[in-house]
C-alpha cells in the first residue's frame, strides 16, 4: 500500500468519509473533523507513519492537501510519490 493509500484510508476511516470527499477537504468543513476528530486524526498518522508531528505541524494540519505538505517535510520523511 502506498503512503497516499494509507494516507487517504486514515482520514476515511478515522472522519468517517468517502474518498471523493477527500481533495479540497478543511478541519471543521464537515462535523467529523472537529477538535476531538483532529486529534483522533494526527494519532492515526503518527502511528501509521511512526512519526511525533511537532505541536505547530499540529495546529497547522488544517487540510487534507496542507497534512500531505506536512508529512512531506523532510523532518517525517513521508513520500506521496512513491
Amino acid at each position: 500500500m502506498s503512503n497516499l493509500e494509507k494516507y487517504n484510508k486514515i482520514f476515511t476511516q478515522t472522519l468517517g468519509l468517502k474518498e471523493e470527499q477527500l481533495d479540497g477537504l478543511t478541519y471543521q468543513s464537515v462535523p467529523e473533523w472537529d477538535s476531538v476528530g483532529h486529534m483522533t486524526l494526527i494519532s492515526a498518522l503518527e502511528g501509521e507513519f511512526s512519526i511525533m508531528l511537532d505541536t505547530m505541524d499540529v495546529l497547522d494540519f488544517s487540510s487534507y492537501e496542507k497534512g500531505k505538505e506536512i508529512l512531506s517535510k523532510e523532518e517525517y520523511g513521508v513520500d506521496f510519490n512513491e
